[in-house]
């Protein structure tokens, strides 16, 4: 009995939702029908002494055509550019969690995992060496990469000191130094950071969030896993 009720309820309530529903709207945009209505007016009460000029009549009707024609135009770009945002959203939500290469003077170190990152030279050059820090500005480890053409560099760090026990998981500073044209100086860098969330951001696109503070996808040289 009382499942009956229920759904007899129920049916009363989508009926009575549906008697009580507001009458529509008239919408006073002009349509197609409305125009030819008046057209057809106008022809009945023209005079016929001075019957009205096909070019007009015809100008008339091509100016209506293009004026909806244009407002259609509008509805299906307004439509595909709801279309882009909700695929742009679920593109962005598939980068939560890897990694962006970004422009960088520390690295990250996780557990179990092999950092890597960019050396970028603009000219070749010699005696290249990493000098990795701990948050106490103590060197945890230096990697000699040599002589190396112009370009970016590619490198990595295991993260295990030289008895092979691994550093505590963070953030460590890493400064790249070498000889370019016999003059030493250091170089800019690149290092793989966390993503840990993205924004959809208008004519900006999308928005890369790290450790780091907010990039422009746009700017983010790679993405790893």
């Amino acid at each position: 009995m009382n499942n009956n009720v229920q759904s007899a309820t129920g049916l009363g309530s989508l009926y009575w939702d549906n008697q009580n529903k507001a009458p529509e709207e008239k919408s006073d945009e002009l349509t197609q029908e409305d125009f030819f209505s008046l057209l057809t007016q106008q022809l009945s009460y023209q005079d016929p002494s001075k019957p009205a000029d096909n070019d007009q009549m015809i100008a008339q009707m091509t100016n209506f055509t293009m004026a909806e024609g244009i407002s259609k135009l509008n509805e299906n770009f307004n439509s595909l550019a709801a279309s882009m945002t909700s695929n742009s959203a679920l593109q962005a939500s598939t980068l939560v969690g890897k990694k962006a290469l970004l422009e960088s003077e520390t690295i990250e170190l996780y557990s179990g995992e092999v950092s890597k990152g960019t050396v970028l030279a603009k000219e070749p050059v010699d005696n290249l060496s990493l000098t990795i820090k701990d948050d106490k500005g103590q060197v945890v480890e230096v990697v000699d990469l040599g002589s190396q053409p112009a370009g970016a560099i590619r490198f990595e760090w295991d993260g295990l000191d030289k008895d092979g026990n691994p550093f505590p998981p963070g953030e460590y500073d890493i400064v790249a130094e070498g000889s370019i044209n016999g003059e030493y100086s250091s170089l800019p860098m690149a290092t793989f950071k966390n993503i840990e969330s993205v924004n959809i951001n208008g004519a900006n696109g999308i928005i890369v969030n790290t450790k780091e503070g907010a990039v422009k996808l746009a700017e983010v040289a790679e993405i790893s896993v």
